[in-house]
């Protein structure tokens, strides 16, 4: 009796374990592999690029038609590399480096376009940029009076198409034009306004350089150069007064 149980104690022992399932332990050891992989592509992938800056492109407007008109509003002869863009959008669109690439240079005269390319963007025009009845770069500019009262009259500047007067338009139409005034009588006063025979009415036209920013001058070198420039400038001076006393 005692060696039947210690034979089935030593069969006890001896008898090997169940393994574990094999889909079990497969499926782990691949999601294991699986997590890995996906950890290391994602810590490799590059950053997704930053979105690229909106541009806005501005319409045309009557006083401003397009990109030649635009360069020579502006001045600096920047109408000479007119023929370069190709497109409004183009003129609106192109970036430093590209206009660098357009051979517009010094730099100065690339960030002065751009300067004023955001100008445009925000609807801040020179004189006559907003009127509305333009033909061939000309408009035409008419005073309205109006009286309210006997010691109140109301006088303005509007711009009017080619051939009309003001009470061809609707009131709706009559807006004042900005940046002109009225002086005198019935004279109208402004920024390159080109008075017209009869009086109370005047007219604006496109030219070189009409919305330039006026450079300064530099004076004596500039900044940098300027302590330089006076000291040589004085150097000379006394040598020139002492060869006129016979010193040298």
């Amino acid at each position: 009796m005692n060696s039947l149980r210690l034979h089935s104690a030593f069969g006890l022992l001896l008898r090997p374990t169940a393994a574990a399932p094999v889909g079990v332990s497969t499926s782990v050891h691949r999601l294991r592999a699986f997590s890995a992989t996906t950890s290391s592509q994602s810590a490799q992938a590059p950053p997704s690029p930053a979105p690229k800056p909106k541009i806005w492109i501005p319409n045309p407007t009557p006083f401003v038609p397009n990109v030649k008109t635009f360069l020579t509003l502006i001045g600096r002869d920047l109408k000479s590399h007119a023929s370069k863009f190709p497109s409004w959008d183009s003129l609106f669109s192109l970036s430093s480096e590209q206009l660098k690439e357009l051979g517009l240079e010094p730099p100065r005269t690339r960030r002065y376009l751009l300067r004023w390319r955001e100008k445009f963007v925000r609807g801040e025009y020179g004189i006559g940029g907003d009127l509305k009845y333009v033909k061939k770069g000309k408009a035409i500019l008419k005073l309205v009076e109006k009286v309210k009262s006997q010691e109140l009259r109301l006088r303005y500047v509007v711009n009017v198409p080619e051939g009309k007067e003001v009470d061809d338009l609707p009131l709706s139409q009559q807006v004042r034009a900005k940046g002109f005034k009225v002086r005198g009588i019935d004279r109208i006063t402004g920024p390159h306004v080109l008075p017209l025979k009869g009086g109370r009415a005047a007219m604006i036209q496109v030219t070189e350089g009409m919305w330039e920013d006026k450079r300064g001058h530099k004076v004596d070198g500039g900044e940098r150069r300027r302590a330089e420039v006076r000291f040589k400038r004085g150097v000379a001076e006394r040598k020139a007064r002492r060869e006129a006393q016979g010193l040298y």
